[in-house]
């Protein structure tokens, strides 16, 4: 069988390329923020002093964050192949994304990095599922 970069367009295929590239290093923020969260804790977060309860938690999470982003990496090869893989991936993602809304709506305005994320997971990820709507419709031309 022949690969996918002799079936489409140098166009089409620059644009699959510039997904996985796109997707290569917005993955790298949740793999460093859940390595650091899981070798920190709520120390990660500026908290010193913190409840074993809250070290445990934020470092549960941390490792959660930690496997979005490797599985975010596992996308990557034949990546137009991956659509319910990124699917899942987005609507877990949007939802913290949510439960992350709901708290600046709750507890107020978090810190940049916190709005950053929250920009990623509720408009950046659904834009990289329509992109990738797109790429894996080129395969199948």
């Amino acid at each position: 069988m022949t690969s996918l970069a002799y079936q489409i367009s140098p166009a089409d295929f620059r644009q699959r390329r510039m997904l996985q590239v796109t997707i290569a290093v917005l993955a790298l923020l949740p793999v460093f923020a859940g390595l650091c969260g899981v070798m920190t804790g709520a120390g990660f977060l500026g908290i010193e002093n913190d409840p074993a309860d809250l070290d445990s938690h934020v470092r549960f999470l941390s490792g959660l964050f930690l496997a979005f982003g490797i599985g975010w990496y596992t996308c990557i090869p034949a990546i137009e192949k991956k659509t319910e893989r990124i699917r899942l991936l987005a609507i877990l993602t949007f939802c913290g994304g949510l439960a992350r809304l709901s708290s600046l709506v709750i507890a107020g305005m978090p810190s940049i990095g916190h709005l950053l994320g929250l920009g990623m997971e509720l408009l950046v990820v659904p834009c990289i599922v329509l992109w990738h709507g797109r790429v894996s419709r080129l395969g199948r031309r």
